[in-house]
């Protein structure tokens, strides 16, 4: 009796997804829990797994909108190949009896690999077998940049004959104007007809949050950004003195990301209402620290939650935000890790960004913004001496913090920042 594949519920506020691709084609076989679907929501996206073994039957289309609970699929548990139809005899007489068949030796069933969806648009953009590329990823997932490995190697081979030396490669063709994928990326137009001017493509479900919650921030909060900058001398003298121990011991890098978190919480104890949202004509205060580090994915922008910050150290902080940053990127993150926070950080500078005003993340009521990261002459004492400085921007909402709390805050991540040892004298 076939087994019902249902839209699963990913959270609460969540009433609706779309299919945004099959995993398994119709009338594959499928192991029980073997992800068989992705479903995207307006703010995540999630595998849906097979229920148990057999053979997976479609009943919604990629790209079809489905409620929680809705029926996409099913499993037929009874289903098995079709066997090959008996030759037929030769002649007129009867068919000569079949020897009794001995046991027939096992044939491994080829795995398909798991593509990331990043990897998977690589190679349909590319033309690529995915069942011929080697996935170096966890538990073997084809990465983009397996993908592009393989279509290198496809390159190379094309351009040599077996005993012949290698052909001069080909002149670089002029690129192309690229088209907006689905996800608000920049995709490859290699397949658009001649002479068109413009593509259409809808926005993903993702995007279309994203869109609504910059709106709604932008209307609905009184938004003001105060600017300074930190001497980022002290924090990357620590790090290049114990990077190495550091790594050694904790299994993880030291980054940059575990010195502002804990210098932000540092500042929300100080400054709470920076910790605090609007609930109506409430001013609700928050007395933990759940602080969202953003992360670019090619879907776009994701908050992950790092929950009770105040609690981990700088080797936990960078744990966490590394699984979080992962599972953003690859299409893993839960709706779970994205709910809640207390207060955002963002960091343009890995982008090269050196000044930017970030955009409030409601309800919560204020967002640090990281930069590049720049060598300037400055003032120390009566001299002018070459130091690396970071631009800050606190963007805050000034119907709950006035200018100056928010000032008073961000001097104080500043002098976090330029004296980490403050933490350990807890001054």
């Amino acid at each position: 009796m076939p087994i019902d594949i249902k839209v699963p519920s990913v959270g609460e506020s969540v009433t609706e997804g779309r299919i945004a691709r099959w995993l398994r084609p119709d009338g594959a076989s499928v192991q029980r829990d073997e992800m068989v679907c992705e479903l995207e929501t307006d703010k995540a996206t999630a595998e849906v797994p097979a229920p148990a073994a057999g053979v997976l039957r479609h009943a919604a289309r990629e790209g079809d909108t489905v409620s929680i609970g809705a029926v996409i699929g099913s499993i037929d548990t009874a289903g098995a190949p079709a066997a090959a139809p008996a030759r037929p005899a030769t002649g007129n007489g009867p068919a000569p009896p079949r020897a009794p068949e001995g046991p027939r030796p096992s044939i491994p069933e080829k795995k398909v690999p798991v593509l990331l969806p990043a990897a998977r648009r690589a190679a349909e953009e590319e033309g690529i077998d995915p069942s011929k590329v080697t996935g170096t990823g966890r538990g073997g997932r084809v990465l983009k940049e397996d993908v592009m490995a393989a279509v290198g190697q496809v390159s190379n081979l094309s351009n040599k004959e077996p005993g012949a030396p290698a052909a001069t490669p080909p002149a670089p063709k002029p690129a192309e104007p690229a088209a907006p994928k689905p996800d608000g990326q920049v995709g490859n137009l290699s397949h658009k007809q001649p002479g068109t001017r413009e593509t259409r493509v809808r926005m993903s479900g993702i995007r279309q949050r994203i869109a609504e919650r910059l709106v709604e921030s932008q209307r609905t909060t009184a938004t003001l950004t105060t600017f300074n900058e930190a001497d980022m001398s002290a924090v990357m003298a620590l790090r290049e003195k114990f990077k190495d121990r550091f790594k050694e011991k904790h299994g993880v890098g030291l980054g940059f990301m575990s010195f502002f978190v804990r210098a932000a919480v540092e500042a929300l104890k100080a400054f709470p209402t920076a910790n605090a949202r609007i609930d109506g004509a409430d001013v609700v205060h928050q007395h933990f620290y759940d602080i969202g580090v953003a992360v670019s994915t090619e879907r776009g922008l994701m908050v992950p939650i790092v929950r009770d910050a105040d609690r981990l150290s700088f080797a936990d902080i960078e744990k966490r935000v590394g699984e979080l940053a992962v599972k953003a990127r690859d299409g893993k993150i839960g709706v779970g890790d994205l709910q809640g926070g207390t207060f955002t950080i963002t960091n343009g500078g890995v982008f090269g960004s050196l000044l930017s005003t970030p955009i409030l993340n409601p309800p919560q009521a204020a967002i640090l913004g990281m930069h590049a990261i720049q060598k300037r002459p400055v003032a120390v004492g009566d001299q002018v001496v070459i130091r690396p400085v970071m631009y800050l921007a606190l963007s805050y909402d000034h119907r709950l913090i006035d200018g100056r709390e928010a000032v008073q805050f961000l001097v104080r991540v500043k002098e976090c920042v330029e004296s980490p040892e403050r933490r350990l004298l807890e001054i």
